[in-house]
């Protein structure tokens, strides 16, 4: 007998006078709390500049929100926001693209890099990627939450329903649910976590940081490599992809991956 997840969770948690509280928000804040806390550890850990923490936060912050942003905007839907470019400034109703986000935060380690800690990009990247796994688990979770970026019809028994229609049922229409499909933001969010706990060892227990590059590499490796065979079983999120071979959040991930076999290759090669 088929078996299969209805999904019928609200994204929104509460509401503050006319402002939704919602999960994806909430998932985003801790997320990024709880890797603030961590990095404090690693900067205790090697008794670094406490001045530099604050300043990465901020750059990672910003780098985050506006990378993310633009990459979801002229990744998937250039047109429009060229021809609209004040829709991109409206965060608040959503479309944030993960390969962007790292973009921009690449861009702006960059800056950190040459204005404030006046260390390698590498040095920096080692750190920061450790807890950035549980950030982006946290984040798909919002997005299972929001009932959006799931997978193909499936009849594994661990198939979710999701609802389609999830703006007009939130203002008291019936629901219209999705076939059982795949809950690849949990997928995801599962592979993502595996991966902190990875970065989490390699720097803490195996003091990994001292080859550097090395951490940062594995990380890329592990979150894009696995993004890469997740999409094969997810919708396409715009129409342009039907005709690809494949879809955008593949090719996207591709050059990350090379990025992070190469840095690996330099960190096992270059002597201490």
């Amino acid at each position: 007998m088929l078996s299969y997840v209805t999904w019928t969770v609200d994204p929104a948690i509460f509401e503050i006078g006319s402002r939704e509280i919602r999960w994806y928000g909430v998932m985003f804040a801790v997320g990024f709390a709880i890797g603030y806390m961590i990095v404090n550890q690693m900067w205790k850990k090697e008794n670094l500049n406490p001045a530099w923490i604050d300043s990465l936060l901020i750059y990672t912050v910003l780098g985050t929100v506006i990378g993310a942003r633009l990459g979801h905007c002229l990744f998937y839907n250039p047109g429009y926001y060229l021809a609209h470019p004040i829709e991109i400034l409206k965060v608040w109703e959503g479309g944030l693209a993960s390969h962007g986000g790292t973009l921009g935060i690449i861009v702006a380690i960059y800056f950190y890099s040459k204005k404030v800690s006046h260390k390698s990009m590498l040095w920096a990247f080692d750190k920061l990627v450790v807890p950035t796994g549980l950030v982006a688990a946290m984040i798909r979770f919002g997005n299972l939450m929001n009932h959006e970026i799931y997978g193909h019809a499936t009849d594994l028994p661990w198939g979710f329903r999701f609802i389609e229609n999830l703006h007009a049922w939130r203002m008291g229409a019936e629901p219209v649910f999705s076939p059982p499909s795949h809950p690849t933001q949990i997928y995801e969010a599962l592979c993502y976590l595996l991966t902190f706990i990875l970065c989490m060892w390699l720097y803490f227990k195996k003091e990994a940081y001292k080859k550097e590059g090395l951490i940062f590499g594995i990380f890329m490796i592990c979150i894009f490599g696995s993004r890469f065979f997740i999409e094969m079983l997810k919708n396409n999120q715009e129409a342009f992809e039907e005709n690809m071979t494949l879809n955008m959040g593949q090719w996207l991930s591709i050059p990350f991956v090379i990025l992070g076999g190469w840095c690996i290759w330099r960190a096992l090669k270059k002597k201490n």
